[in-house]
């Protein structure tokens, strides 16, 4: 899934954010149903998890031999 997200130009991310943070805003105020919520916390997740110190947190790091 990373690599679909990493071949995004990144005004395709940016126009997916901005619509991804309206719809949460229009969620809150009951104007989307709750499918474009659930959607909206799924992509702000996986665009969480893309950053590089989110990875660093949770990458297995080899023992010391």
């Amino acid at each position: 899934m990373r690599n679909v997200i990493d071949l995004m130009p990144d005004g395709a991310k940016h126009a997916i954010d901005l619509i991804s943070i309206v719809s949460l805003l229009g969620a809150l105020v009951s104007i989307l149903p709750k499918i474009a919520t659930i959607l909206t916390i799924i992509w702000t997740l996986l665009r969480i998890w893309q950053e590089p110190i989110v990875q660093r947190l949770f990458t297995r790091r080899k023992p010391d031999a």
